[in-house]
């Protein structure tokens, strides 16, 4: 009975976005994006779009979304929504930091990229533009993903401090107490393939088409990139996205070692009251704020 009530709710919200979009201006972009897309399926093979395609996917969105963060060091206006201050960014760590990037990409990574293809022809997903789910199908099916890594990462990334472990795997990760967002996949080769699990355990739920594993790949990346980033934009839009964790909550993480392990949301962390540290802090630092600004008068 519970289910089909949920089942009800599901398709009755899904007509209502879908009634909602009826009235929406057409997309100027979706054009060009339906002659580049059915392009690609012309010139070029399923392998190729599968492996080669996620693979350029990747790289270009890792990077690209890095460059803002790697920017904001030479912008003395943006040291204020810099959140450990004091200790900022150095050559030789971004370095050692790409050096690590460019070995898991290629040589962890990509071996799993290269699985891509044959995931798709043995569960038969789409590829033709006809059957591309429509934006806030693809959107929702993101968010799904999205819990679904959560939970994996806070039990998994738990795990992996334990005492017994922690310095055999996951230590790797916090070399740097003060985290950028280059620094999101530096990892032990293990530990991106046990935290990395979980970016595939959504796509086996909801996959029903190759436009998902991409768009769950730029989504994730987003998110791993601005916690990692070092940086607390107050105009953000993803502050926006109820119970998301951010910059503030994963900085603290590296900064203090225990606590706030969920990657994407606080949900898990308040449940079992792995935050307290983190609430804790932010209390101290909220009072003596307001120390400073009673002394200032």
């Amino acid at each position: 009975m519970a289910v089909n009530e949920s089942v009800d709710i599901l398709n009755s919200a899904y007509l209502a976005v879908e009634y909602i979009d009826s009235f929406l201006p057409d997309n100027p972009l979706q054009q060009p994006f339906k002659n580049a897309w059915n392009y690609m399926l012309d010139n070029y093979t399923k392998f190729q779009i599968a492996t080669w395609g996620s693979l350029i996917v990747h790289e270009l969105s890792y990077f690209l979304l890095c460059l803002p963060g790697f920017i904001f060091q030479f912008i003395p206006y943006m040291r204020k929504y810099k959140i450990q201050q004091d200790k900022p960014e150095t050559w030789e760590k971004q370095w050692k930091c790409l050096k690590t990037l460019l070995f898991n990409h290629f040589c962890i990574q990509l071996p799993l990229i290269c699985g891509t293809y044959y995931f798709t022809e043995y569960f038969s997903i789409p590829y033709d533009w006809e059957r591309m789910p429509r934006w806030y199908v693809l959107l929702a099916q993101c968010f799904g993903c999205a819990v679904i890594e959560d939970a994996w990462h806070y039990f998994l990334h738990r795990l992996l401090h334990h005492k017994r472990i922690y310095k055999y795997i996951h230590k790797v990760h916090h070399e740097f107490i003060t985290p950028f967002g280059m620094q999101a996949e530096y990892a032990h080769p293990l530990e991106t393939l046990i935290l990395g699990a979980g970016f595939f355990i959504g796509i086996i739920v909801f996959c029903n088409h190759m436009i998902l594993l991409w768009a769950w790949v730029i989504c994730r990346l987003i998110e791993t990139i601005d916690v990692h980033s070092g940086y607390d934009i107050p105009l953000s839009p993803l502050h926006l996205v109820p119970f998301y964790a951010g910059a503030r909550f994963h900085d603290f993480h590296h900064m203090n070692f225990i606590g706030n392990y969920a990657s994407t949301f606080t949900w898990w962390d308040r449940i079992f009251g792995t935050d307290y540290q983190y609430i804790s802090y932010q209390n101290k630092e909220k009072n003596q704020e307001l120390l400073t600004e009673k002394k200032s008068k």
